[in-house]
């Protein structure tokens, strides 16, 4: 996401929050969740190739180039436009609790420019900051901003965020990326899920 688009979901956000809240600012969680899913929905306007590869990034707040972009970079980029960088955080775990983290990449130490952005890490960091919440087939039970990991066909893990729009079926659509670039749409419950969290930062 550009800086010139990340701007205009910021505006838009937080105008559309104030003017439901008439009778005083919102809530920090309010804006919190509007700013997030905003910008995981703004992403689904634009053009992103599929590719995961490995590349080399500034840290902290890095980024692959806004064009490109898989499952995770959906979360990643939504997360930094509330001031959340992943990539720094995961690090940061990472170094201090490396053990902790799957070993399935023979990695001997962490990588900043590719650990947050693989889905079994995203998971366990999640996990040990206590964002973790009980794995659930209700639709009910998801809020807009929770995060949804699963498994696909083929042992593919998989990873999106829980959008505010709601689809015919009265579940709440997902923003993620399964191959064709950011999409909102209400796959919640097509894939195995592994893992639903609700994290909101320290």
């Amino acid at each position: 996401m550009t800086q010139t688009s990340l701007s205009a979901v910021l505006a838009v956000a937080l105008t559309t929050t104030a003017l439901a809240q008439p009778q005083g600012p919102p809530a920090a969680g309010a804006l919190f969740l509007d700013v997030l899913v905003a910008a995981a929905v703004e992403q689904t306007r634009h053009q992103v190739t599929y590719d995961g590869s490995y590349r080399v990034i500034p840290y902290p707040n890095g980024d692959v180039p806004a064009n490109i972009g898989v499952c995770t970079d959906v979360v990643i980029r939504a997360y930094r436009a509330v001031g959340i960088d992943l990539q720094r955080l995961v690090h940061e775990d990472m170094r201090s609790a490396f053990s902790s983290y799957p070993a399935l990449w023979g990695l001997k130490r962490p990588d900043h420019n590719i650990d947050h952005r693989r889905v079994p890490n995203l998971q366990t960091f999640l996990k040990r900051q206590g964002a973790e919440l009980p794995r659930s087939r209700n639709g009910a039970d998801y809020q807009a901003g929770d995060v949804v990991t699963w498994m696909l066909p083929g042992n593919l893990p998989h990873i999106g965020l829980v959008s505010s729009t709601r689809a015919a079926s009265g579940r709440l659509m997902m923003v993620h990326n399964i191959g064709r670039g950011p999409q909102i749409e209400d796959v919640m419950f097509n894939y195995d899920i592994t893992g639903r969290y609700r994290y909101r930062g320290k």
